[in-house]
């Protein structure tokens, strides 16, 4: 794989990771609540999730997704109702709330664990038959015959995963600075709000999607 091949998937790749999506709302709803430790262990759940896709993809099960009506709507609405949930739940949260005594709370570090953090950041990928897609149309157009497809596909997977590390990363460091404002509760429940109904209109822009 020549060097012109990777800077143009990691163009193409970087578009897709900068543009908004699921991941970059649940970034924007853990660090506020939880903290940069499980922010990054949402990040950690996303490259997981990746390295599941493309391992699918090489292995040609992500085709049957794409060439299956039945297998592709039950995986898109299984990942839609995930969407959804967390959105519902969100939206739960902020309902609860109540407005505080004083201007600042403490941080909520202990409301999501490290796994927790994880598991949501590797559901909401893998659930997501998006992401087999995109791997799908990307490994014919970037990959030759004279590329070894195992290791040119995990190769395509590892520069998209290092994509999502460093600008998750900063979004996640971003939004740790902005600490002392996130905290106040007033403005937790707004986050919570408007992630709620973000989710929920990605859970059901999946729900609608069609082959």
């Amino acid at each position: 794989m020549d060097l012109a091949t990777v800077l143009s998937f990691s163009f193409i790749a970087a578009l897709l990771v900068m543009s908004p999506g699921p991941n970059g709302v649940l970034i924007a709803r853990t660090v506020p609540t939880s903290g940069k430790a499980a922010g990054f262990a949402n990040v950690a759940g996303f490259v997981s999730a990746f390295y599941l896709h493309g391992a699918l993809s090489i292995l040609g099960i992500s085709i049957i997704l794409v060439q299956s009506a039945q297998a592709f709507f039950i995986v898109k609405m299984l990942g839609a109702a995930y969407l959804c949930w967390i959105g519902l739940k969100a939206l739960l949260e902020a309902w609860r709330g109540v407005a505080p005594a004083v201007g600042d709370v403490a941080p909520a570090k202990r409301r999501r664990t490290l796994l927790k953090a994880y598991s949501e950041g590797f559901l909401t990928n893998a659930l997501n038959p998006k992401v087999s897609m995109f791997y799908l149309a990307a490994f014919p157009q970037f990959i030759s015959r004279m590329d070894g497809a195992l290791s040119a596909s995990f190769t395509l997977v590892f520069i998209h995963s290092l994509l999502n590390l460093v600008w998750f990363s900063l979004i996640i460091m971003l939004f740790a600075r902005l600490a002392g404002a996130t905290r106040n509760q007033r403005f937790q429940r707004w986050l919570k709000s408007i992630t709620g109904v973000v989710f929920i209109g990605f859970g059901a822009k999946l729900a609608m999607l069609k082959l």
